[in-house]
């Protein structure tokens, strides 16, 4: 009998598990959205408990397409949607609030009043630039907003996690509090330099230290499931954040190497090995994983609207009525009629990092129609792209030679080959794109022994396809794109943010 592993893949739409072999072949999946809550404009939410509710529940299918027992899983590895921050009651298990998603702004306005010399220091320690999209200033609104949340903290019964941190707390009945490195760097409360949480960093944003779970590598046994969630018990020996998983997936295990993930959001990373990389290009400085307690580094960028730009079109303009269908109204006309799309529905990311942008559509004429809009849209995720891995390659000194790629809209070739004219530079598709609950399975695996090495995960990789750039001239495209987004810049003021 082959060992098998399960993935937890906590995503932001929605909560996947994925049961591979070996051979990292699928054998069970099991998927099942959740809801999203936007209480105000700008403000993302999400029900903690539905998390953990849609997330047992595709466990369980995945276990019922592979017609496996529990007790054949020999590890489980978890990744998540980062940042997002949930607090909860130790003596309940309930959380006290819904969970802050990453993508929230409500505290942008107080980002933006930290002192200049407090954000240097920030930097400094985390390699993050201090802004409403990582978790500490969402765990301070939580405390000073929700009714005794600060009792409870001084009381010693309050909790914060990541995502990780919520369902690992559930999943072993509430022995183990705990995320890994690459988690607690995205916090803006963990020095990535000393490897442990800051007390400065604490002070700045007013979190209590005794709230924050204890951070442990990104590979080995760092808990058990209960019996009772998956009906036997399991070490849990993989935890990363979705982004580094998909690295890790990717094989990227040599500096330099890179990769793109396609999802709600886009998000490039490079590995940057032991060094960090300071950005001169507004990038962040990032831990990439944590293996027997050495910490390996990587250089990222974030585009808070790749795939969700895609799924207005869905639900808001409701110009298609699947996802899947914008390759196809995109190519009815096979351009963007002259249009420009800035997808900044919550701002700007990198290497922009503009909170008050907006989005846009520029260019609308008579003639404009939605095939055009299709089609600039996804002109737009490979633009954002763009803009992302040439600012990298600015930073780590060395032209793009080619990227890997994955997520759900790397699956979309219009979009792939867009990427490749765009960047002139191959995008390599590998066969699995499941890159990111891939990395959270090698990870375990490479915990419990069931990989021996990073040299034996190097010849898992198989290549689907490769995109080669076809030429042509994309200056007007260039041209259009950057007087949009500046346009975007400053849309509302932080007065209008409160």
């Amino acid at each position: 009998m082959k060992p098998y592993i399960l993935a937890i893949d906590a995503g932001t739409t929605s909560s996947r598990a994925i049961i591979f072999d070996k051979d990292t072949k699928k054998i069970g999946i099991g998927q099942f959205e959740f809801s999203q809550h936007f209480p105000q404009p700008s403000w993302v939410e999400h029900d903690a408990i539905e998390i953990l509710q849609t997330q047992i529940k595709a466990i369980k299918a995945a276990f019922k397409q592979a017609k496996i027992h529990p007790t054949e899983i020999e590890a489980v590895g978890i990744t998540n949607q980062r940042e997002t921050t949930i607090l909860w009651n130790a003596d309940t298990g309930q959380p006290i609030h819904h969970a802050i998603v990453w993508q929230d702004r409500r505290t942008a306005n107080f980002c933006n009043q930290i002192s200049a010399e407090n954000k240097a220091m920030v930097t400094s320690k985390t390699g993050l630039i201090v802004d409403a999209y990582f978790s500490a200033s969402k765990i301070r609104w939580i405390l000073n907003n929700v009714e005794g949340a600060r009792d409870l903290a001084a009381q010693g019964k309050l909790r914060f996690g990541t995502v990780d941190s919520w369902l690992i707390w559930h999943l072993s009945d509430g022995k183990s509090h705990i995320t890994d490195a690459t988690n607690a760097s995205r916090t803006m409360l963990y020095n990535i330099h000393t490897g442990e949480w800051d007390k400065e960093l604490c002070d700045l944003f007013d979190v209590p230290a005794s709230i924050l779970p204890t951070v442990v590598n990104s590979s080995g046994v760092v808990a058990h499931t209960s019996g009772e969630i998956i009906g036997s018990s399991v070490p849990i020996a993989g935890i990363a954040g979705d982004q580094q998983s998909a690295l890790f997936g990717q094989l990227c295990f040599e500096k330099g190497e890179a990769k793109n993930t396609y999802g709600t959001g886009c998000f490039a990373i490079t590995n940057t090995g032991k060094s960090i990389v300071s950005s001169s290009n507004q990038l962040l400085s990032t831990v990439a994983w944590q293996i027997n307690g050495e910490l390996t580094y990587a250089l990222e960028g974030s585009v808070y609207v790749a795939g969700a730009l895609v799924q207005w079109l869905r639900d808001g303009l409701k110009i298609i009525a699947k996802s899947e269908d914008v390759e196809a109204l995109a190519l009815k006309e096979g351009h963007s009629g002259g249009i420009t799309i800035v997808p900044a529905l919550t701002g700007l990311g990198a290497p922009h990092w503009d909170g008050y942008a907006r989005g846009s559509i520029m260019g609308i004429t008579r003639g404009t129609n939605d095939s055009h809009i299709a089609y600039a849209a996804l002109e737009a995720i490979a633009l954002s792209t763009a803009d992302v891995l040439e600012a990298m390659s600015k930073d780590m000194n060395t032209p793009l030679k080619s990227i890997k790629v994955d997520g759900g809209a790397s699956a979309n070739d219009t979009m792939m080959q867009l990427q490749a004219n765009l960047l002139d530079c191959d995008v390599v598709r590998p066969a699995e794109t499941e890159s990111t609950a891939l990395g959270a399975a090698l990870l375990a695996g490479l915990g419990t022994g069931i990989y021996k090495d990073l040299e034996e995960l190097k010849g898992l990789l198989q290549v689907d396809r490769s995109f080669e750039p076809e030429g042509g001239d994309y200056s007007l495209v260039r041209k259009n794109w950057n007087q949009a987004i500046a346009a975007s810049k400053g849309w509302i003021t932080p007065e209008d943010d409160e």
